[in-house]
C-alpha cells in the first residue's frame, strides 16, 4: 500500500518482535498505537511454542493491512544456525500471519521469500528498527533499551543511526550490546563475587536466582515483567526470591534477616547498573555525541536507564515521546519498543514517507 490513507479509512500496521524468550506485537492505526502486548514463547522448547504465543496474541491484537516482523529469536539453540533460525522464523511467522514485511535493518523491508538472501542484515536487527525511529525526533541521542535478557545501547548522530557494530558478535565487541536484562540474567553472570556478613563471598556458580529475583526483592519489578519461570521452578514472591538468593551465596534465608537479603539484592543492582554504565560510556568515547545529547530510555529497565543518564550527568528521554499512542498503550509500547518501531516504520513506508532514521547505517 502506497501514498497517503484516504479520509476515513483505517490502515493498520502490526509490528511483532520474535524473541528468542517473548514474542512482543504493537498495533499501529493512522500513524497511532493503539495496542501494545507481549506473550511469553521461550523457543528453547521449540517453534510449537511459537506458534502458541500468535495464537494467544492474535485476537488480543487484531488483524491488520500490513505485519511488519523483525527477530532476535534466531540465536535460540533450537536452531543449528542463526542462518537456518532466521529462514525457519519468517517461515513461522508467515504461516501464522499471512504475506509479512521482515525488518532487514540497512536493507529496509523485504519479502519473506527474501529472507535467505538478507541473513545478516535480518538476524537481531531489531535494535535497528528502535534506533531509526529515535533519529526521527533526535539528531544525536544514545538510545538505551533494557530488555528482560539484554541491553541495547546505539548512538544516534546527525539524525542516523551510528552505530560501529551490526551483527551480534560486532555489537558485543564495541559495547553496544550487553547480555544483562532485568529478568533473565543468572546472578552468577552478573558479578563474581559478593559482600555479605561482613565479607566478600565468592558465588555459586549454578542458575539458582536471577535477575528477577533481585528485583523482585527490591521492589523495582515492573508489573508484567516476569513472565518466565523462576530458576527453581517454585513460586514469584519476595520470600521465595530471598531463598533462591540466599542459595547463591550458599545459605538459606533463615540464616539471615529480610533486611540483610535487601542489602544483597542491592549489590546485584547495583552491579547491573555499573555494567551496562561502563558500556555506555565505552560507547560514547567512539560517538562523539555533544554534551546535550541526551539517552532515549526503554524497556522494562527505564527506570535502571534514568539512573544511567543521572551517572552520566546526561538529560533521560523517555522512548514513548518519539510516537503518538493511546493513553493504555503507551507503556507497553516503551516497553516492546522494536515492535512498535518495526510497526511505525512500515506504516509510514506505505505511506511514502521518507525517514530521518532512513538514513541508517553502519559508522
Amino acid at each position: 500500500m502506497h501514498g497517503t490513507a484516504k479520509p476515513g479509512v483505517k490502515h493498520v500496521v502490526i509490528g511483532w518482535d520474535v524473541g528468542g524468550a517473548h514474542l512482543k506485537a504493537a498495533r499501529v492505526e493512522n500513524g497511532r498505537i493503539v495496542a501494545a502486548i507481549q506473550v511469553a514463547s521461550p523457543l528453547r522448547y521449540g517453534l510449537e511454542r511459537l506458534g502458541q504465543a500468535f495464537a494467544e496474541a492474535r485476537p488480543a491484537i487484531g488483524e491488520a493491512d500490513v505485519h511488519a516482523v523483525t527477530m532476535t529469536g534466531e540465536l535460540a539453540d533450537t536452531f543449528t544456525s542463526r542462518a537456518e533460525g532466521v529462514a525457519l522464523l519468517a517461515a513461522a511467522a508467515q504461516q501464522e500471519l499471512g504475506p509479512i514485511r521482515l525488518y532487514a535493518g540497512r536493507a529496509g523491508f523485504i519479502a519473506a521469500d527474501r529472507a535467505s538472501q538478507h541473513v545478516a542484515d535480518i538476524a537481531s536487527a531489531n535494535w535497528h528498527a528502535s534506533a531509526a525511529l529515535v533519529a526521527r525526533t533526535h539528531a544525536d541521542a544514545l538510545f538505551v533499551d533494557i530488555g528482560s535478557t539484554t541491553t541495547d545501547l546505539v548512538p544516534v548522530r546527525g539524525g542516523a543511526v551510528a552505530a560501529r557494530g551490526y551483527t551480534d558478535a560486532e555489537r558485543l565487541a564495541c559495547g553496544e550490546l550487553v547480555y544483562t536484562g532485568m529478568v533473565r540474567s543468572f546472578l552468577m553472570a552478573v558479578s563474581d563475587k559478593a559482600p555479605f556478613a561482613g565479607q566478600w563471598t565468592p558465588l555459586i556458580r549454578e542458575n539458582f536466582a536471577t535477575m528477577a529475583d533481585v528485583h523482585r526483592i527490591l521492589g523495582t519489578l515492573p508489573d508484567g515483567a516476569d513472565q518466565m519461570q523462576t530458576a527453581d521452578g517454585r513460586e514469584k514472591t519476595i520470600p521465595a526470591s530471598r531463598a533462591r538468593l540466599a542459595r547463591i551465596v550458599g545459605r538459606d534465608a533463615g540464616d539471615a534477616d529480610d533486611a540483610a537479603w535487601f542489602e544483597l539484592a542491592r549489590w546485584f543492582a547495583q552491579a547491573q547498573v555499573q555494567t551496562v554504565l561502563e558500556s555506555a560510556m565505552l560507547v560514547l568515547s567512539q560517538a562523539a555525541l555533544p554534551p546535550e545529547a541526551p539517552l532515549v530510555v526503554a524497556g522494562i529497565g527505564e527506570a535502571v536507564a534514568h539512573e544511567i543518564a543521572r551517572r552520566l550527568g546526561r538529560d533521560a528521554v523517555s522512548f514513548d515521546t518519539v510516537f503518538d499512542a493511546t493513553p493504555e498503550a503507551r507503556a507497553a509500547a516503551a516497553y516492546g519498543a522494536p515492535a512498535a518501531a518495526v510497526a511505525l516504520l512500515a506504516s509510514h513506508a506505505a505511506h511514502g514517507i521518507v525517514l530521518a532514521g532512513a538514513r541508517t547505517g553502519v559508522a
